[in-house]
């Protein structure tokens, strides 16, 4: 199936021949028709899967089909999404998509200074792209209203929940008209996010492209088994080879992200780290750069990351094992897009065995071992070091006796108030020396002193 074959009008058609594509995936073949006949939507589908372009397109279409020649145009469509990484893509796709139709779009998102986008907010705005903090925060100070929006799109509503971002969702809900139409996606289906979708939809369509459960076939998955300690060294083997031209490599935490980048760079390669501690204007640059290949390495955290969206990177290289099982779908997701090939490395200490065991469980397959490496695992069985212990807690009792004992022994160090009670020689008072030195004085008048 083509695009043109999707009832898409011309001018929206034109914009995505320009983007380079002809033949729409799984999800956007089947949720375009659906979002275009005005029908609630819940997509499942995970990350590579084409899911922005699924929903944009369309809105852009039902937006354009009903515009106004107002002269003030109020916001009519609202994406609401996670991440800013993930907000700035999304923004640019609808600019992508949306060039020759004439509907506006602006990216509203925390981290930043809120000036520019106020400014952007007092111009004739269709389409805004939000994350949760910065939209609550807009709408507090008046300068947004929902109260005109058509189209409302939920993205990305699983990593929301994962996020503590839920209330926040709930609370803009509430502000949203009744009549509406409303697009709900997520890359899982866990229990709340069931429950919410139950709420805000009505008689929705329902879309499942590629369920969390099975990974991209074409992406190429390996393990290597190493010591802890030496997978600094083994990434550096790795990156030796001149085919990994760009890598993405996933750290857990924040700090363990920049503990990399410090290798990489002390070993001349470009790296940058993108993580929730990173300013905004310093994240949106790590990226550019990574985009443009003049950073090889891409080190980042699994939230971060979420928004990455990066044409033919080949290699995704896991430096830790995620602890949870449907992250390792979603980070190996950033490679093998759209049909691209792709390779996912991951590297695994003895600690980690477990989580390589969920995440076989989950795609049902075994990931291939590489044995034949430098830095083979030695500790397959490591000690950790033993959490340090709190002295036992003493009862009320035992607590007030140490309080009354401290209290007696501070009143026998302190000094007493009455010096001349610590000193038995008193000094002469004032009067005493003025009788002496009379005394002394009528002597020396006599010439016997």
């Amino acid at each position: 199936m083509l695009f043109s074959s999707l009832n898409i009008i011309e001018p929206i058609l034109k914009a995505v021949e320009e983007e380079g594509y002809t033949t729409p995936t799984p999800i956007q073949e089947q949720s375009i028709p659906v979002i275009l006949h005005g029908t609630d939507l819940l997509g499942c589908a995970q990350t590579g899967t084409g899911k922005t372009a699924a929903f944009a397109i369309p809105v852009l279409q039902l937006l354009r089909e009903t515009q106004s020649n107002e002269r003030k145009r109020k916001i009519r469509s609202l994406i609401l999404t996670p991440t800013r990484e993930l907000a700035i893509q999304i923004g640019d796709s609808f600019k992508a998509y949306g060039r020759h139709t004439g509907i506006t779009n602006t990216v509203v998102f925390g981290g930043v200074s809120q000036n520019p986008q106020t400014a952007a907010l007092r111009g004739n705005i269709d389409v805004l792209i939000a994350t949760p903090g910065r939209l609550l925060d807009l709408i507090n100070q008046k300068f947004i209203s929902l109260g005109n929006i058509e189209i409302f799109v939920l993205d990305e509503a699983d990593r929301m929940l994962d996020m503590g971002f839920i209330h926040d969702v709930k609370k803009i809900i509430a502000l949203l008209p009744r009549k509406r139409q409303t697009l709900f996606f997520s890359a899982t289906m866990p229990g709340e996010i069931v429950k919410l979708a139950d709420t805000i939809l009505y008689k929705p369509e329902k879309v499942a492209v590629n369920p969390v459960s099975s990974t991209v076939d074409i992406v190429n998955q390996m393990v290597y088994f190493v010591d802890k300690g030496n997978k600094n060294a083994l990434l550096l083997d790795i990156l030796k080879d001149e085919k990994i031209k760009t890598a993405l490599v996933f750290t857990r935490t924040k700090h363990g992200a920049d503990k990399v980048v410090k290798v990489l760079l002390k070993n001349n390669i470009k790296a940058e780290a993108i993580h929730g501690n990173k300013a905004q204007n310093a994240r949106q640059r790590a990226l550019a750069n990574f985009k443009a290949q003049t950073t090889r390495v891409l080190v980042a955290t699994d939230i971060a990351a979420r928004g990455i969206d990066v044409d033919d990177l080949e290699y995704v290289i896991n430096f830790e094992m995620s602890n949870i099982a449907e992250t390792y779908v979603h980070r190996i997701g950033r490679t093998g897009r759209a049909g691209a090939k792709g390779t996912a490395i991951s590297f695994c200490d003895a600690e980690e065995k477990a989580y390589l065991r969920d995440v076989e469980k989950l795609i049902a397959k075994k990931i291939k071992v590489i044995d034949n490496h430098a830095y083979p695992l030695m500790d397959h069985n490591p000690v950790k070091a033993p959490k340090q212990q709190r002295p036992p807690r003493r009862n009320k009792q035992e607590q007030e006796k140490q309080k009354s004992n401290t209290a007696n022994v501070n009143k026998t160090k302190q000094k007493p108030a009455n010096s001349r009670q610590n000193n038995p020689v008193s000094k002469p008072s004032d009067s005493g020396k003025k009788a002496n030195y009379g005394k002394q004085m009528i002597l020396k008048k006599r010439g016997t002193l």
